[in-house]
């Protein structure tokens, strides 16, 4: 059982061109740092997974359920399980601490990314 991993040991994982994570899966749910480049587009897509979020810096405008929301630093999401949603990453880029129930399984087999670009924590 692994109860706690030191800063820089996450995997940084390419979850779409211009997108990764880094992510610590649990029994019943997982958590992530997300960071979007400057205007990256992450396309329309749904899973069974509800996701809630905090936007930890930039700015993202978010589509679902026929909803468009713009959100900078503090504000928060929620989207339902099996919703189609959409983000956009403002010019800045943006990054996301977020968690999902259930766990993305989807994710445990992403590749890793060779040379990651953190954004957060800022050095």
């Amino acid at each position: 059982m692994r109860v706690a991993q030191k800063t820089g040991s996450h995997r940084v994982q390419r979850v779409w061109e211009g997108v990764t994570i880094r992510a610590v899966h649990g029994e019943l749910v997982t958590l992530a740092v997300a960071e979007l480049e400057p205007n990256v587009v992450v396309p329309e897509h749904q899973h069974v997974n509800e996701q809630i979020g905090l936007v930890l810096s930039g700015s993202a405008t978010f589509t679902a359920g026929g909803e468009r929301v713009e959100l900078t630093a503090g504000g928060t999401y929620r989207l339902p399980a099996n919703v189609p949603h959409e983000v956009e990453a403002g010019p800045g880029g943006a990054v996301f601490v977020e968690s999902f129930s259930p766990i993305r399984e989807d994710w445990k087999a992403l590749p890793e990314e060779a040379t990651p670009r953190l954004r957060w924590p800022a050095e």
